[in-house]
This record gives C-alpha cells, sequence and structure tokens, in this order.
C-alpha cells in the first residue's frame, strides 16, 4: 500500500549547500553538499552529505528539555 505521505518521502525536501568566498565580489558561491528530508512526525530529519569524496548520513532531532 502506497500513501501519499510514502512517496513524497523519495524525493528530498530540502537541499544542503555550502557556501564559499568568491574572488572580487562580496557574495558567495553556493555549492551543493547533499541532500535533506523532513521525518514524517516533523520532528526532525535526515541529511545526506557528500562533502570531499565523503558520504556522510547524519540525522537531526528536535532537543527535549531536560528536566
Amino acid at each position: 500500500m502506497t500513501t501519499e505521505n510514502q512517496t513524497e518521502k523519495k524525493f528530498p525536501t530540502h537541499t544542503v549547500y555550502y557556501l564559499t568566498d568568491k574572488k572580487g565580489s562580496d557574495q558567495k558561491d553556493w555549492n551543493k553538499a547533499g541532500a535533506a528530508w523532513i521525518h514524517a512526525d516533523n520532528d526532525g530529519m535526515n541529511l545526506s552529505l557528500n562533502i570531499m569524496g565523503q558520504h556522510i548520513p547524519l540525522v537531526i532531532r528536535k532537543a527535549k528539555p531536560r528536566e
């Protein structure tokens, strides 16, 4: 069974960039570094980075208050 939410998960919801100085300009070069997908519970996301030939998978979650 395929739901709309499952179909959406196949495609990144965000693109990840890192910025570098552009010679002779105040503007920055935007360099693609990977993609991100928001979790179904909207409390985090998965990141898939490709930097300097290395694949780096990351998970980000909302911080929970400490008791």
